[in-house]
């Protein structure tokens, strides 16, 4: 169950309304690194989380937290719009080209927004989720949430230094902050769990002895001249679950080129692709 407030999370004020910057608020809502994206993954990651019953409040929180954000964005668009001048919004709407004049505002939101937000990012993409993770996996989820902090971040961050506006300012320095603290609480988690030698690698409950160990911690160098190799702390000293030991070797191909059969009857490829195969198949029959 989960209750509202009228009261936004952080004010939201526009000194200057600005459409085209409307537009770019858009991905923060509904891109890939928007706050529907964390909002929805934190849900489903809760749903279904199995273990401390700590780690499912906190992402239940979390992902409330985030609907907050949404809204907080949400208003921030229909503020940057509902002061833009009357004509340009309609000439925008009703002319393409005269819209990407107007700085680019986007139609819908006039057409079919009615000076609002929409579920999808700055090119009109609606939201699809799928780049919601949920894997059921504890660590594996906390990962996949830094990096979606991580990338939030650096879009707000950028979206921050594309306004002069001092309330979008302000705006963001709130919503950079917690974007700051969200990533250190799922390496908390982390840490909490044993840290990433404990943890690593993910899944830690697959035997490692069902691995073919001799590839686990081997770097793969695929340059095809003879320059220098690719160095660095993965590619030489210990592995970083302490399991092993980093080395790099050229990658070579270990097996074999594939054959296939002959074309099922019934797929209907063509005459040529039958008899071509089946001679091959024959031949290779008969060398064996």
């Amino acid at each position: 169950m989960y209750y509202c407030d009228p009261r936004l999370q952080y004010p939201v004020r526009t000194d200057k309304p600005d459409p085209f910057y409307a537009r770019l608020l858009q991905q923060a809502i509904g891109g890939v690194e928007g706050e529907i994206r964390v909002c929805l993954q934190y849900f489903f990651q809760a749903w279904g989380q199995r273990g401390p019953k700590k780690y499912r409040d906190m992402l239940l929180n979390t992902a409330t937290e985030e609907i907050g954000h949404i809204e907080m964005l949400s208003t921030a668009v229909a503020l940057n719009l509902e002061g833009a001048p009357v004509a340009q919004q309609e000439l925008a709407a009703g002319d393409p080209v005269a819209g990407a004049v107007l700085r680019g505002m986007n139609p819908r939101h006039l057409l079919s927004a009615g000076l609002a937000a929409l579920p999808e990012n700055s090119d009109g993409v609606p939201f699809n989720c799928s780049h919601v993770y949920a894997s059921g996996n504890t660590a594996a989820d906390m990962y996949a949430n830094v990096a979606a902090e991580s990338t939030g971040r650096v879009l707000a961050c950028r979206l921050y230094s594309l306004t002069d506006d001092p309330g979008m300012k302000d705006m963001w320095s709130f919503l950079i902050a917690r974007d700051t603290m969200h990533q250190q609480q799922w390496l908390a988690v982390i840490e909490e769990l044993g840290g990433y030698k404990d943890q690593l690698p993910i899944p830690n409950s697959f035997p490692q002895s069902n691995e073919n160990t001799k590839f686990s911690y081997v770097y793969f160098q695929n340059s095809v001249d003879n320059g220098a190799p690719v160095t660095g702390r993965f590619t030489e000293g210990p592995s970083l679950d302490g399991k092993g030991e980093f080395q790099s070797q050229k990658n070579v191909p270990l097996g074999q080129e594939p054959t296939l059969a002959s074309p099922k009857p019934n797929g209907f490829a063509q005459k040529e692709q039958m008899s071509v195969m089946g001679k091959v198949t024959s031949a290779l029959k008969n060398l064996v």
